[in-house]
């Protein structure tokens, strides 16, 4: 059975169990979204389901965009996101909503990180830095020598340097359904989902539960 919807991320709360014991959580106003192109192996090569998001003007997406929306009779979507699934029990033009997910169930989530810019290895890779005394004036926060002497002669690739840090595709892996508002399509995960306030996620059942 499919279960996968697209998202924006909230921000962050905590809620209490029965025991009353408090937990952090991540809401998420999930859906509704709509199925707009179902993938088989035998035309595609794969089996998948595109699901569209957050209702916008005609003129914010692309004239294809728009084709491919129209066909099916679907409003204009800003986000169009594809979910890879064995077994698919929905069809284009179905609204799929928060209401496919249970509490304490676990989750995917899969998001973009919040960009942090230009960083140096103190930062980027937590180094230790150089030393601050013996008449060093400006090595403290440097990474130090990469060279790798006469044998092999060059810097391996994949060497911890400075760099463009964040503003990656990170997925938060089985976290648990700790909360869900039906009329307001919010569900809440337990634990941190990468992103800033506003940022689109991709919520999908837990591959490794």
């Amino acid at each position: 059975m499919f279960k996968g919807l697209i998202g924006k991320k909230l921000g962050m709360t905590q809620v209490f169990d029965e025991d009353g014991l408090a937990y952090p959580a991540t809401l998420i106003e999930a859906g509704p979204c709509y199925v707009t192109q179902v993938r088989d192996i035998e035309k595609d090569g794969y089996s998948a389901v595109q699901l569209g998001f957050g209702a916008v003007a005609e003129r914010k997406i692309t004239k294809g965009e728009l084709g491919h929306l129209e066909r099916n009779d679907i409003p204009p979507l800003k986000v169009l996101r594809e979910f890879r699934a064995k077994s698919i029990d929905v069809k284009v033009g179905d609204v799929v909503d928060v209401s496919q997910f249970e509490l304490g169930k676990r989750v995917d989530v899969v998001g973009i990180s919040k960009g942090k810019g230009f960083a140096g290895t103190v930062k980027r890779w937590n180094f230790r830095g150089g030393p601050v005394t013996h008449g060093q004036s400006d090595r403290l926060r440097a990474p130090g020598s990469i060279g790798a002497m006469t044998t092999p002669g060059r810097v391996f690739k994949g060497k911890k340097m400075p760099g463009r840090m964040g503003n990656e595709r990170v997925s938060s892996q089985n976290i648990k359904v700790v909360y869900i508002d039906l009329e307001k399509n919010v569900i809440g995960v337990n634990g941190s989902v990468p992103g800033p306030r506003g940022g689109i996620v991709k919520i999908k059942e837990a591959r490794k539960q």
